[in-house]
């Protein structure tokens, strides 16, 4: 299957067909009706009890427990408080706003960026460091950090993942318990911009089914290691080594 066939795939699934409730058939109406029906969402004072228990389906944690030997997951730093259960240097680097501000003078991260009030960045240390191991680095960031890491390496691989719809998007929110009604409308809002820059992004992944979702990301991932434009050394010893059979 193509990226394309499989890219339209994934579009239609996601804005056509996950997006069921509210949201019109076509790609033209796609991101508008989109940030409509967040917006709606935002202004209801009723919230949906869930029907399963609302853990954070994360697909970063369920890639790295299958393919723990291909992919690092960076640790950000961030001001934000930790949520119960939370380990510094585990989920992440819980830094206070001086020590942060500080970092970014001693031009220690690869990007950051504010997010609902509070910095997130990414340390270019550990990051180097697991990109000599070998190992495809994944950085779980939000669009401002995408677009600068991609700024400033070309080859980076962007991927969008998104819940099937801006209910489940609201649903999975709500569920982890661990952040008011104020932060969720926040991150809610956030999302309406975010889907504006989609199409800076290089591949759309509908986190729908989370088993799913790990596999399609992981091929991705896998198969843009064959892409011409990553192998220029390699063809350029493939050629060197002809030449030499042709003398």
């Amino acid at each position: 299957m193509s990226y394309n066939t499989e890219m339209d795939r994934q579009y239609k699934r996601g804005l056509a067909e996950g997006w069921r409730k509210g949201i019109a058939e076509g790609k033209a109406q796609g991101s508008g009706q989109v940030n409509k029906l967040i917006k709606v969402l935002m202004s209801e004072k009723k919230y949906d009890e869930l029907e399963k228990s609302a853990e954070d389906e994360s697909y970063q944690k369920e890639l790295m427990k299958k393919y723990a030997d291909s992919y690092a997951l960076s640790i950000s730093a961030t001001t934000r408080n930790p949520r119960p259960g939370e380990t510094d240097g585990v989920e992440y680097f819980f830094r206070t706003k001086e020590q942060f501000e500080q970092m970014i003078k001693d031009d220690a991260l690869i990007e950051y960026a504010q997010f609902v009030g509070n910095y997130y960045g990414t340390p270019k240390a550990y990051v180097e460091e697991q990109l000599e191991a070998g190992k495809d680095v994944i950085l779980e960031i939000e669009i401002q950090g995408a677009l600068k890491v991609k700024e400033k390496f070309p080859d980076t691989l962007l991927l969008f993942v998104t819940p099937p719809s801006a209910k489940e998007l609201k649903n999975r929110l709500i569920g982890r318990g661990t952040e008011t009604m104020d932060v969720i409308e926040s991150r809610l809002a956030r999302a309406v911009e975010e889907a504006e820059g989609i199409e800076s992004y290089d591949y759309l992944v509908v986190n729908d089914v989370l088993e799913d979702c790990v596999e399609e990301v992981h091929q991705i991932i896998q198969n843009e290691h064959y892409r011409v434009n990553r192998n220029e050394s390699a063809i350029q010893e493939m050629r060197n080594e002809l030449k030499a059979f042709s003398k």
